[in-house]
Order: C-alpha cells, then structure tokens, then sequence
C-alpha cells in the first residue's frame, strides 16, 4: 500500500507541473501580436519616460515627443527604431536617442548610435 501511495504521489507532482504551462503564461511558446506603429510609439515613449525618471538621461527628455519610426533588421531580427530628438540636451552628440523594442514591444536597448 505505502507503494502505490508513493507512486501516486511522484506521478500527481509531475503531472501538476503540466497544468501551469498553457498559453498565455510565460512557459507558452505563441510569438506574441506584432505591435503596430502607433503602439509601438506609445511602448518607446513609455520606456523613454522610465529611463528619465530612474535619472538616467535629463528632465528635458520627458517633455520630448518621437520624431521618427522604422522597422529596422539586425542580426536577421526585425526591430521598431524609434527617434527621440532632445534640441535642449546640453551634449550635441547625444542630441538624438534610438529606442529599440521587439516587433512584439519588448524593450532591446537604447543608445546615441542608432546601432
């Protein structure tokens, strides 16, 4: 009998796992929707406005509205590029800032490059 209730047991653990891995959670392997331009001018404004208030860029950066977006390839991967263009930025080089996100809206990265 203390057999077959540990046998149960292993079987009733390794088959619950199972039941938490459907889609829509983060074990789910669907490509999330593609993010339309619009949508993925809202996600980068968001992201640029989370970079100022951690106090990584300046203030004058959250009153600045994209100027510019494109899909973009690198490295065979299609990614939305959208322009930021801060004119109050004390550095002239780092007057223009590249935000980069996954079709799907995840953010990449962010530079002064566009690279």
């Amino acid at each position: 009998m203390k057999k077959i209730s540990a046998y149960l047991l292993v079987l009733l653990m390794f088959s619950s796992t199972l039941v938490f891995a459907g889609p829509g959670s983060d074990h789910s392997h669907e490509p999330a929707a593609p993010l339309s331009e619009s949508e993925a001018l809202k996600a980068a404004s968001g992201v640029l406005a989370n970079i100022v208030k951690k106090g990584k860029l300046d203030e004058s950066w959250g009153k600045v509205n994209a100027q510019k977006i494109i899909q973009k390839t690198f490295k065979n991967e299609p990614e939305w590029v959208v322009t930021f263009d801060n004119p109050k930025a004390d550095n002239q080089d780092k007057q223009i800032l590249y935000i980069f996100l996954s079709l799907s809206g995840h953010f990449l990265g962010a530079n002064f490059s566009g690279n």
